[in-house]
């Protein structure tokens, strides 16, 4: 078992270069569009796609393997007022929920994705497919994550 946790943090570290190399991308992007449209006055298109791109890449990738269980947004006002019972319970249904909602809707959002792979972005030529694949990754990263929340709340363990 140790290898594993050395492997995941190892995995984990590789997830947080992809999305640094992201926040690169996009900025440097956003950056050239700064300067060719007010200093050249010759506006460059494909930045402001790359930067857009960029964005939602980072935000689902972030979310589905950066982002650690503790992140997470959580009504904390209502939440930090339950004990720790209330509090597992409430972790153990809102992790069952989305699970069942994303493994659900999984088949549904492969067969859209695959289909996209007729439509190209304007300006850098990507298929649609393959820009939208990420949504996948987050998809069957939520279902792992919560999953494992689940179990780990039904074993009694803090989520």
């Amino acid at each position: 078992m140790k290898g594993f946790g050395h492997l995941s943090t190892w995995l984990g570290r590789r997830a947080e270069d992809v999305l640094s190399a992201l926040l690169v991308a996009m900025f440097i992007a956003f950056m050239l569009q700064i300067v060719t449209r007010y200093v050249f006055n010759a506006p460059l298109s494909w930045t402001a796609e790359l930067s857009t791109l960029a964005w939602v890449w980072g935000i689902l990738w972030g979310a589905g393997l950066v982002l650690r269980d503790e992140e997470e947004i959580r009504f904390d006002v209502i939440y930090g007022l339950m004990s720790p019972g209330l509090k597992r319970i409430c972790d153990t249904f809102t992790s069952l929920a989305v699970v069942g909602v994303f493994t659900w809707s999984l088949p549904a959002m492969v067969d859209y994705v695959t289909f996209m792979k007729v439509e190209r972005s304007a300006y850098l030529g990507i298929r649609f497919d393959i820009l939208y694949s990420v949504y996948l990754v987050f998809a069957v990263a939520m279902i792992i994550r919560h999953a494992a929340m689940a179990w780990r709340c039904i074993r009694g363990r803090v989520a």
